[in-house]
């Protein structure tokens, strides 16, 4: 009579349980893996696809071990809950490009109030006010935003730069003028490797919020330095422009200064150890000259 040979018992790769401890479970081989990794709990398989899919059941999951794809199957839904489940996929594909679009909206108006707030304020506000009531609304809509743009765009030339670095190449031909200035024409015993002592890393934040200040400073500039000026757009262009280069030249002063602090460094000497009541003898000796 033949033998006949009993399968393998179960054994579950998630809770290590047996099929001899555990007789009500159910059981089942979701891949194409074979041995000790054959079978697992179908409980266990669905609390470990819980923790994989995250709560996005849409999402594929397959074996760890030999990669197969898990076939999964949903029960039949009504019409109603197949009808919010499109919803909500649909409200998921759109969301971002809702939120985009409500970001640019704010953004560009924002801009159009500071445009509208920059003339009043360059002009005059009851001639701002006047210019923009009889102006073309679609010129409005298109002008001011563009403001603020233009204010960053000129921030962003940074002409200071451009005079350190013929500064600190023609610095041998300025000593004529070290009398007035100090620093300049002063001889450089070394050029430093960095070469950032002639230009700054771009700030965005700092750049953003100096463009949309600058007017605010022209005006009070215009106001302080050119009061005779009866056109308030004359004393803010005066005004800009006197700030723009006062600022400039003290940049460039300050930035061929670090300069050569750079290039005047120099390393001391590691100082020796002093025995136990050895003192400096050479502040001794002065000491007993002075005397």
């Amino acid at each position: 009579m033949a033998c006949v040979e009993e399968p393998p018992e179960k054994h579950c790769w998630v809770c290590f349980a047996s099929e001899r401890e555990d007789r009500v479970a159910e059981w089942v081989s979701p891949c194409r893996c074979k041995g000790c990794t054959k079978w697992i709990h179908q409980s266990c398989l669905q609390r470990w696809l819980d923790e994989k899919q995250k709560g996005n059941s849409a999402g594929a999951v397959s074996c760890p071990q030999c990669g197969t794809e898990y076939r999964i199957v949903f029960p039949k839904m009504g019409p109603l809950v197949y009808f919010l489940q499109q919803v909500d996929r649909t409200l998921s594909r759109v969301s971002p490009f809702a939120a985009a679009g409500v970001v640019v909206g704010t953004v560009y108006w924002s801009a159009v109030t500071y445009g509208a707030v920059t003339v009043m304020q360059v002009v005059g506000h009851k001639k701002g006010l006047d210019v923009m009531e009889r102006a073309d609304p679609l010129f409005l809509l298109m002008g001011l935003p563009t403001i603020p743009v233009m204010l960053v765009l000129g921030k962003m030339i940074r002409w200071e730069d451009y005079v350190v670095r013929l500064w600190q190449k023609h610095s041998t031909k300025l000593q004529l003028l070290s009398g007035i200035l100090p620093g300049i024409g002063r001889p450089v015993p070394r050029v430093p490797v960095d070469g950032g002592y002639g230009s700054d890393h771009l700030s965005v934040s700092r750049t953003l919020c100096g463009a949309l200040v600058f007017p605010t400073i022209a005006n009070l500039a215009g106001r302080l330095m050119f009061r005779r000026v009866p056109s308030s757009l004359q004393r803010t262009i005066l005004g800009g422009i006197a700030f723009v280069l006062i600022k400039g030249m003290l940049k460039v002063y300050f930035k061929q200064q670090q300069y050569l602090i750079q290039a005047n460094r120099h390393i001391l000497n590691y100082p020796e150890r002093e025995g136990p009541g050895e003192g400096p003898q050479e502040d001794d000796n002065e000491d007993s000259g002075n005397e």
